[in-house]
């Protein structure tokens, strides 16, 4: 029978050394939250019901920062160390049997094939628990595995407290562990805060159960980094480095092309098809999906947006919160600022700036032009220098353009306005009224020539 996991993710502390007001799990690495990924990582272990974060320094914006609905929060209002952190949850935890899983929330390189392994090992046997460790060259700052005759962990040594023989010990304690759930509530309370800190570490558990006639085995892991916390702004740009290094291997080995992949930034949740060219520098990021055969240029940046297949995005354009349908071409230098719909075929030019407009199937617009609030019909031609008037100061309001139509160069658009199918408006035209289907509307002054004018001036001033 399959043995129920819950997970808990100890995310309470402030993270003095980050030198920052902000809560240290809500710090971002690969795009997200720090304490984003290993609830990501610990949904592939339970269900939400079964996942419970520890929050405490900035609680209110812990819970908002995890956006899984149903996972719960135990609030640790006082830190007084990772033993405590779980005698505060005993209430919602020590119910639910099984295997307890202790995560976390700075910690978020570890794989969850890392820890199906862990609690593989723990249900291969019958040990109490099972932590990982890892073989060290140089194990300084981590507490050592201390091991028994019999191979089993006889205790956790920090560094501190260790002796010269303990410090020689290459094995290093990880810190995440996998107890069985009814043998750790039995003995928790057990620990005792015999420290210069005055804390409760929860490494102590492993000599009570050891001295209470139970075992603990440990799982070296393949890989060190990935257990890899973060106390400061180093160590959180090397995380960063390394998921990013990750999640770009992720995709080539899946058939994207990432040319130059060391200048590229594409963030955890990203979603790429196959066949789909990135160039040096660009950017891709939040919760963006692209779909297949598409074309990032460099220096391009595009966040929480879904382009479909054969997009193609030319170099430093900017696209934002915005929907590409297939076949539309954006760029260069254009800008899709937010809530934005491009539908199928239509073409964004160089210095063309959209805000939540819909550009319809095969409509252009190719250079130097401001979309805004509108909604612009299939096969419809904005031309060069185009903008629309949106705002009056106080409000915004919208400007609807209908299938086919053709807007001439430096046209000024006036909302709110209606211009119908098959219209014409003139170069140069301030267009304040509703034109009607296939139209022509002209809106500038009359053009005036004086002869010899310029010439008669120039003679005024010898």
């Amino acid at each position: 029978m399959h043995t129920p996991v819950t997970v808990v993710i100890l995310a309470a502390g402030l993270g003095t050394r980050m030198k920052s007001r902000q809560a240290k799990v809500l710090h971002r690495a690969g795009g997200k939250p720090l304490i984003e990924h290993v609830v990501a990582t610990a949904l592939s272990l339970a269900p939400p019901e079964r996942i419970f974060v520890v929050v405490g320094h900035q609680a209110d914006q812990v819970r908002r920062a995890v956006a899984t609905a149903g996972i719960g929060f135990i609030e640790q209002t006082e830190q007084k160390g990772t033993g405590h952190a779980l005698m505060v949850g005993r209430a919602a935890l020590s119910p639910l049997a099984g295997y307890l899983v202790i995560l976390y929330g700075d910690g978020p390189l570890l794989r969850a094939a890392t820890l199906q392994r862990l609690i593989a090992a723990q249900a291969a046997g019958s040990a109490a628990g099972t932590l990982l460790s890892a073989l060290m060259d140089d194990p300084t700052g981590y507490g050592r595995v201390v091991r028994d005759a019999r191979g089993h962990v006889a205790e956790i040594v920090e560094q501190k407290a260790a002796s010269v023989e303990q410090l020689a010990l290459r094995e290093a304690n990880m810190g995440i562990y996998c107890y069985r759930a009814d043998l750790f509530w039995k003995h928790l309370d057990e620990i005792r805060p015999l420290n210069a800190a005055h804390e409760f570490y929860l490494t102590d558990l492993v000599a009570i159960l050891h001295r209470a006639g139970h075992y603990v085995e440990a799982l070296p892991m393949d890989d060190a980094r990935e257990a890899l916390g973060i106390n400061n702004r180093l160590e959180l740009a090397e995380v960063d480095r390394l998921l990013r290094e990750r999640k770009l291997r992720e995709l080539m080995l899946a058939g994207v092309t990432i040319e130059k992949p060391e200048t590229v930034t594409i963030d955890a949740d990203v979603r790429i098809g196959i066949d789909t060219v990135v160039e040096p520098f660009a950017q891709i990021l939040g919760a963006t999906t692209i779909g297949e055969n598409c074309h990032i240029g460099a220096c391009a940046i595009v966040r929480d947006s879904t382009l479909a297949g054969d997009v193609e995005i030319g170099p430093f354009t900017m696209v934002t919160a915005s929907r590409l349908e297939s076949g539309v071409h954006a760029g260069p230098f254009a800008r899709l600022r937010m809530d934005n719909h491009v539908e199928q075929g239509a073409h964004i030019g160089n210095f063309v700036e959209l805000k939540k407009t819909r550009l319809g199937a095969g409509a252009k617009a190719n250079h130097l032009a401001y979309l805004g609030d509108a909604e612009i019909g299939a096969r419809t031609n904005i031309g060069a220098g185009t903008i629309t008037c949106n705002y009056d100061g106080f409000h915004k309001h919208p400007t609807k353009i209908g299938a086919d139509a053709f807007v001439g160069s430096n046209a000024t658009l006036v909302a709110p306005l209606a211009i119908g199918d098959g219209a014409y408006l003139g170069a140069g035209s301030v267009i304040t009224e509703a034109v009607p289907p296939d139209a022509l509307a002209i809106g500038r002054a009359r053009q005036v020539v004086k002869e010899d004018w310029a010439r008669k001036r120039r003679s005024l001033r010898k």
